[in-house]
């Protein structure tokens, strides 16, 4: 069979993923600004402008939403699988240490209070995504330091960023637009004067250090992260698992409707918050003036009241209302950081599950669950990993979770022909990592999201493109993905695929081989919603975020997991 794969096509990001890893080899630190030349040569899609003196803010934003909020004040970040590999070179980051996160990244990272900043990492993606995002931020920063150091002072007092003139002041000295500036307002909230003094009187010069990049450490982390599920919940062990790589509040949500039962307390909220754009958008529900969903949308508001003051009550009122569900959360403890849920099906309650999730052959009204009741099964949901880390964690779970009664995919991932919100179901996807082309059936189809997808479109069929990290593409690279007719990217499916190979086959994954997966012995399926849209400029996640609409393709997409799953366990125990 004659075989054209969206080839990679760039010495420059090559060169970029080699000098990387040469430098990292030192058992020293190595400085970041040794990667500037190569990281700007590489064109990024992310980082368009690196090379050019204005500053770059959608590459800026990017970064900062993707590192801790504590960067400015570190020296240097250290990168390791586990606490073990710390202690051994001195560093006792989960004694003394504060764990900090970033708001658009989920990363384990302990900062000492001073300069340094420990990093948990799962796979090589983790380096692939991390030295990228400090190198892009430390480039724009020092662009910005350039700027504000000749930039009069009265432009950064708190009564000229107040007026609109001295705003723009501001960003014309700056070489930015007032819009662009004004996102770092937002972003940075109060802290935007600080920030902007804090740019004015510091260069950056970071510093990274590998401690281990060994694949042993990599496999025991992952050890790590299983053994604390089997020994919170044993019975993962000996039942039926269907096993589901999504988000920590779709599924449980749609399964315990907690935000349902919260609904008079989440409208007064709405009514109080002053956030008068949600609230016209809830009237409009009510009111069936739009389409969207009143379900999704109370979702959607109890996460931002449980992060006021006065719903902090609901966090812990939640979790015992999801565990009196089956619903159990379990926080990695020792390694990197995916949270893992099981949720026992036998135990869930069908007076609160989401209407939208009745079996088929019954009504919402008079939906028949009896057959949750003599179910054995278990649902293990984990927070979907970054890249390479879904191969090791699906093999991880595989060797233990016996029988697999589905494999069920979900995540983030960019679009080449569409746009944010959509939803795209591939059948092909060519994977970076092992250079293979994996043919598959997916179990999904566009009539299975389109019913619960409102404000997008579902474009099944396609084939996607699993690739090494977000910044490591530019446009020559996807003009060649793009011809080849792949229009999908993201960084899971390619890894999960590869440890799919082996849970039916006798060998490791093969290499650089067109992969046939038609014969896999359970379910298997993919969904990916796109949140960015790298051929349009400026319209990646660093100039701006998918907000409540965001919602209406992640519950489309939940919804039409856990539909199939309830269909396939209710024919199972029938």
């Amino acid at each position: 069979m004659e075989r054209t794969v969206p080839t990679r096509a760039s010495d420059e990001i090559d060169l970029y993923i080699r000098t990387i890893y040469s430098l990292l080899r030192s058992t020293e630190r190595v400085r970041i600004r040794s990667l500037e030349e190569v990281h700007a040569g590489m064109n990024s899609s992310l980082h368009p402008f690196a090379r050019q003196e204005q500053p770059d803010i959608s590459a800026f934003i990017y970064a900062n939403l993707r590192l801790p909020d504590c960067i400015p004040d570190v020296k240097a970040v250290l990168l390791a699988q586990s606490g073990t590999v710390f202690e051994q070179f001195g560093y006792h980051v989960n004694e003394s240490w504060t764990e900090t996160t970033a708001r658009a990244r989920r990363r384990r990272c302990f900062f000492d209070g001073k300069n340094l900043l420990a990093c948990y990492i799962a796979s090589r993606s983790d380096i692939d995504d991390v030295i990228p995002l400090l190198t892009a931020y430390q480039i724009e920063w020092n662009k910005l330091h350039r700027f504000l150091l000749d930039a009069p002072s009265e432009l950064l007092t708190s009564v000229s960023l107040s007026e609109m003139e001295g705003f723009d002041n501001l960003a014309h000295h700056l070489r930015i637009s007032p819009i662009e500036l004004r996102r770092l307002q937002i972003i940075w909230g109060e802290g935007f004067q600080p920030r902007l003094n804090r740019i004015k009187s510091q260069k950056l010069d970071l510093e990274v250090q590998l401690l281990s990049g060994s694949l042993n450490e990599y496999r025991r982390a992952t050890r790590y992260w299983w053994d604390n599920i089997a020994t919170s919940v044993p019975q993962i062990n000996h039942r039926p698992v269907y096993f589901i790589s999504s988000n920590t509040h779709s599924i449980p949500n749609l399964l315990t409707g907690f935000a349902l039962t919260q609904k008079e307390r989440l409208a007064h909220y709405l009514h109080t918050a002053g956030d008068e754009d949600l609230l016209a958008e809830w009237r409009d529900i009510n009111q069936q003036e739009i389409p969207s969903r009143p379900e999704n949308f109370l979702y959607y508001v109890l996460k931002k009241y449980q992060a006021t003051p006065q719903g902090k009550d609901l966090v812990a009122a939640q979790a015992e209302f999801e565990e009196s569900n089956g619903v159990y959360r379990l926080p990695s403890e020792h390694a990197f950081d995916i949270e893992a849920q099981i949720i026992d099906l036998a135990a869930l309650n069908p007076e609160t599950i989401d209407p939208r999730l009745s079996p088929t052959g019954f009504s919402a009204q008079d939906a028949d669950w009896s057959f949750l009741k003599p179910s054995d099964a278990l649902i293990l949901n984990i927070d979907y990993p970054l890249g390479f880390a879904a191969y090791n964690l699906l093999v991880k779970i595989a060797e233990h979770a016996d029988p697999l009664l589905g494999i069920y995919i979900m995540g983030k991932a960019a679009t080449l022909n569409g746009r944010r919100g959509d939803v795209m179901i591939p059948n092909v996807i060519y994977d970076e990592h092992s250079q293979n082309t994996y043919l598959f059936h997916n179990c999904f189809s566009a009539s299975d999201v389109r019913p619960y997808l409102v404000y997008g479109t579902v474009l099944d069929n396609q084939k996607s493109v699993s690739v090494l990290g977000t910044f490591l593409q530019n446009s020559q690279v996807m003009e060649v993905i793009y011809r080849e007719g792949y229009t999908d990217i993201e960084m899971e499916a390619g890894p999960y695929l590869s440890a799919v190979s082996e849970l039916y086959r006798p060998t490791r994954h093969p290499v650089n081989e067109i992969v046939n997966l038609y014969g896999v012995p359970f379910d298997l399926g993919i969904l990916h919603y796109a949140s960015d849209t790298p051929l349009t400029k400026g319209g990646n996640l660093g100039a701006g975020a998918l907000s409540y609409f965001g919602v209406d393709s992640t519950y489309a997409t939940s919804l039409a997991i856990l539909r199939r799953l309830m269909q396939n366990e209710h024919h199972r125990v029938s």
